[in-house]
């Protein structure tokens, strides 16, 4: 069974602040803030939210086929996901642009401040489902506006079930366009700062959210694990322990793996967080957001 992971992909530069934000911006000087961080570490590696969370997912075992759009810039990742088995025939070659990119610093807290160039992923949406029968699940990851919405509007005709996870791209989206995607998905992923906001902006709370045809809403919480909420019911599940704390970039994207995994296995909601719990704290111990290794037989999957 194939599943469509549609959102970014992205050239990911990461640099780490040895400090802390909190100590470097005055809280009553933000109307005129005007701040630089020294970033003695500097990395380029392969990320955007479909990249991260397809590679998880083909590591576990999952046929992730791609829907995105790279720039002029984007063969080698081309390359790369071809090497690793994943499906790229669906993904846009934008020649006038280029691919996505986060510029991203990491304090010592963890805490993360992103700036981020769209480039040819504003083009998305000019490239629609795949034609093939054999895709059962989708994923609506963070992406371009109009790609987002085509989506959905195109999972829904087909008929594919799919995971409504906007990330970063939920402010793009007022409460009548919010509720349009819950209406067609299955799941809806979000972490805790997403949660208050899709609520704020739905004007429902999680259980009413949860409250409906979804057959989950699933609220991330990093070490403290996730949220399910399912029929207005609320379950913690653990999170898991992580070897090391070395760069939470990506860490979302590959629960989210997990979390797809799970679903393709046709598991309960509850045993597909578990399992992308452990593969966030299993990410976490790496840099980036595809370096880290997937062992089966150690996470039982054989």
């Amino acid at each position: 069974m194939a599943c469509l992971v549609c959102g970014s992909l992205a050239f990911d530069t990461i640099t780490d602040f040895p400090g802390r934000f909190a100590d470097q911006i005055l809280p009553d000087q933000v109307h005129i803030l005007n701040v630089s961080f020294l970033v003695p570490t500097l990395r380029r590696e392969w990320g955007g939210c479909a990249g991260n969370i397809a590679y998880t997912l083909r590591l576990l075992g999952g046929e992730p086929v791609v829907l995105a759009a790279l720039g002029n810039d984007g063969q080698a990742y081309l390359n790369r996901f071809e090497e690793l088995g994943i499906d790229t025939r669906s993904v846009l070659r934008v020649q006038d642009n280029y691919t996505a990119q986060a510029i991203i610093i990491t304090d010592r807290d963890n805490n993360q401040i992103t700036a981020f160039h769209p480039g040819a992923m504003q083009q998305a949406h000019e490239i629609g489902l795949p034609a093939r029968d054999d895709i059962r699940l989708a994923l609506i990851g963070p992406d371009g506006r109009e790609a987002m919405l085509r989506r959905a509007r195109d999972l829904r005709a087909a008929g594919i079930p799919y995971v409504f996870d906007p990330g970063q791209g939920l402010p793009m989206f007022n409460g009548d366009e919010l509720r349009e995607f819950i209406t067609g998905a299955r799941w809806v992923a979000v972490n805790d700062y997403e949660g208050r906001m899709l609520c704020d902006r739905t004007g429902q709370d999680l259980a009413a959210l949860s409250r409906s045809h979804l057959g989950g809403l699933i609220v991330t919480l990093g070490e403290q694990g996730a949220d399910v909420w399912i029929q207005g019911h609320c379950e913690r599940v653990a999170g898991s322990a992580a070897e090391a704390v070395v760069d939470p970039t990506g860490c979302g994207d590959a629960f989210r793996g997990g979390l797809l995994y799970g679903l393709e296995q046709g598991w309960p909601l509850t045993q597909c967080v578990t399992l992308g719990n452990r593969l966030g704290a299993l990410k976490i111990a790496h840099r980036g957001g595809q370096n880290h290794p997937v062992d089966r037989s150690a996470l039982g999957l054989t």
